[in-house]
């Protein structure tokens, strides 16, 4: 079921939008941007908080900079679906730093994982002695990014 959105306007976007470049606006500046008083600002992103429209504040890392350089999509099937094999997978997953990103997919494959890794040595003992050993692993596909044409970034509001 999907989670219901609540209302947005005009400012709420302006808000977000605002946000979403730079985290750690002060609300003075924020309330500025978007054309409003503080207080009223910063009422606006508490309740945007607390509807979690926004989950969380971050600082955006460069992995390569941080020794990280090497990225890969890995593609995961499971032997099984059983609710149990499944949450062993998941657990197990959870504990692995290497795992920047996982999301349950449709299609052929069960999962798609974003790995960081040092180098291709570095992957390879992640891949063969942790990945392939998780719980249900049945199958991995890895690809690896070649160079990054749009990285994440901001959500259309």
């Amino acid at each position: 079921m999907a989670k219901s959105s609540p209302k947005l306007d005009a400012i709420d976007r302006r808000i977000l939008r605002a946000l979403q470049r730079d985290g750690r606006l002060p609300i003075v500046a924020l309330a500025e941007q978007v054309g409003l008083s503080p207080t009223p600002c910063q009422r606006r992103v508490r309740r945007l908080e607390e509807e979690g429209v926004i989950a969380r504040y971050a600082a955006v890392l460069d992995p390569a900079r941080l020794g990280l350089p090497l990225q890969a999509f890995v593609m995961v099937a499971l032997e099984s679906h059983a609710e149990e094999v499944v949450a062993r997978f998941h657990a197990a997953l959870a504990e692995r730093p290497e795992v920047l990103a996982a999301y349950a997919m449709s299609g052929e494959m069960d999962y798609l994982l974003h790995v960081l890794a040092a180098d291709l040595d570095a992957y390879g003992e992640f891949a063969l002695k942790a990945l392939l050993r998780l719980p249900g692993v049945k199958e991995t596909r890895s690809s690896f990014v070649l160079a990054t044409l749009k990285p994440p970034g901001e959500v259309p509001v």
